[in-house]
């Protein structure tokens, strides 16, 4: 009589059991799969940060072409357009726009240029509204140089 007893008591408990094995499980998938989320975006952004700043030394190389040309005279900063757009067919540089300023100071007889490039890649759709499908990274580079 005892030993029913006990078992009719029990009989519930492995689907107990289960059910919290169950829930458990699915707690540490839904974990991993965030984790693995989280993962594949600060590698997306590091790759689109490095393509900004490569774009953004690009557009200070091209101000300082435009400063300083190789035929060894030295321009003023309205020579050096407003912004640069990367190569079509250069692989790293699609969607990414740079704008470009430069500023002039006189030190005696000396003309300094401050450059300063700024490079915004983006992917995805990145419109008006800014919607959750975008990745829009931003980098700025400043450059000094002299010219006499």
């Amino acid at each position: 009589m005892f030993h029913n007893h006990t078992l009719r008591r029990q009989r519930g408990s492995a689907l107990v059991i289960g059910i919290f094995i169950i829930i458990v499980m699915f707690l540490l998938a839904a974990s991993l799969i965030r984790i693995v989320e989280d993962g594949d975006e600060a590698f997306s952004m590091e790759v689109w940060g490095t393509r900004a700043l490569f774009a953004a030394n690009s557009g200070a190389d091209a101000a300082l072409a435009q400063l300083f040309p190789l035929s060894g005279a030295v321009n003023d900063c309205s020579s050096v357009s407003g912004s640069w757009t990367p190569p079509v067919n250069e692989v790293g540089f699609h969607s990414c726009l740079v704008n470009i300023s430069c500023t002039p100071t006189q030190v005696g007889s000396v003309t300094q240029f401050r450059i300063t490039s700024t490079a915004t890649c983006e992917t995805g759709s990145c419109g008006s509204d800014d919607t959750t499908n975008c990745l829009r990274v931003n980098r700025q580079v400043e450059v000094e140089a002299r010219g006499e």
